[in-house]
């Protein structure tokens, strides 16, 4: 019969897993959760602009804002949840009930597991349109929302695991070091799980860059080449550079740490660096809503109405209505193909 540790204290565990527990606050600590609020407050605010955009203007509402919407939503809870973490780190860690840490474990889990797998929502929604050659998918709303609930379904059970049964308190043996509390198979599979779905959207992304490649060669070739068509694939390579570079940069570091230690390598010093790969994987979150909002020209004219709101109250909003010419309700050439939204 397993003897388990639920009346123990969190530096019973952090001692198990010889992680360092300071008792007083040292200049490295202050630096961390200096940087760590400061991140987490741009965080939040750029990612509320988004959704009050998106809510706001009626131009947005179609599947692929909806999907940015509710990433924006995933990264507006990493943020609410890095700075629960700031206000319940360093000497605080010490004083905190196993239920608080698994709570603060939990938040982190839970946002992040959220945001990665909106990015792949949104990597299949591209990928579909651009073959397609469509400027929106034609899911329905009733789908999207379907999507959007099963995205954070997802994201809960695999945050809550740990706190109900798949931990270490009835087996130190099995503790990781970077969770102390948490077993090392726990960490294996969740960065398992992230690292195939990054492997999932380099094949999509890969593959939506070669068409788009390809497409732009063989279509170059012909006099009746729509200059707009290059404009707007050239655009749609940029973004899909800029979207797979940020997320293998910001997410592959942290997850193989967490593969590292989930495998238990003795070797591998993870605790060194692991406030630094979480930090980075939190500044993704601030990078999703330059990256899909803020390359979309409509997007920053409503953040300049909701950020002049203040200068302009007895303005009331109204979306705005853009008339299109000809060409642009075609939106491509002669071939008579629609045009991707490069912006995303």
């Amino acid at each position: 019969m397993k003897h388990c540790f639920y009346n123990e204290t969190v530096g019973f565990f952090y001692n198990n897993s010889r992680k360092e527990l300071t008792t007083y606050w040292r200049t490295k600590d202050v630096l961390v959760v200096a940087l760590g609020l400061t991140v987490s407050v741009i965080v939040l605010l750029t990612n509320l602009l988004v959704i009050t955009a998106i809510v706001i203007n009626r131009r947005f509402h179609y599947p692929i804002y909806y999907l940015l919407g509710n990433l924006a939503a995933a990264d507006l809870f990493a943020g609410i949840a890095y700075m629960f973490l700031m206000f319940h780190t360093g000497p605080r860690t010490a004083e905190l009930s196993l239920k608080t840490w698994f709570i603060r474990q939990s938040l982190l889990d839970t946002s992040l597991t959220a945001s990665v797998v909106n990015l792949l929502a949104i990597a299949v929604e591209r990928h579909q349109t651009v073959f397609t050659m469509q400027l929106h998918s034609k899911m329905s709303n009733q789908r999207v929302m379907i999507l959007i609930f099963c995205i954070w379904v997802t994201a809960l059970l695999l945050g809550l695991i740990p706190s109900y049964g798949w931990h270490c308190l009835c087996a130190l043996e099995k503790c990781s070091s970077m969770a102390p509390l948490y077993s090392r198979s726990y960490l294996t599979f969740w960065a398992i799980s992230n690292l195939v779905i990054f492997l999932i959207m380099v094949v999509v992304y890969t593959h939506i860059f070669i068409y788009v490649k390809r497409k732009m060669t063989r279509m170059s070739k012909h006099t009746s080449f729509h200059p707009r068509y290059k404009e707007t694939m050239i655009s749609l390579v940029k973004t899909v550079t800029i979207i797979l570079s940020a997320f293998v940069i910001c997410w592959t570091p942290g997850q193989v740490v967490l593969l590292l230690d989930g495998l238990g390598c003795k070797s591998c010093n993870v605790l060194a660096v692991e406030k630094y790969v979480l930090l980075l994987a939190e500044i993704n979150s601030l990078i999703n809503a330059i990256v899909y909002s803020y390359r979309d020209n409509e997007m920053r004219s409503t953040f300049r109405r909701i950020l002049c709101f203040a200068c302009h109250r007895n303005s009331k909003y109204t979306p705005t209505v853009v008339k299109l010419n000809t060409a642009d309700r075609r939106t491509l050439s002669q071939n008579g193909h629609f045009t991707v939204d490069s912006s995303i």
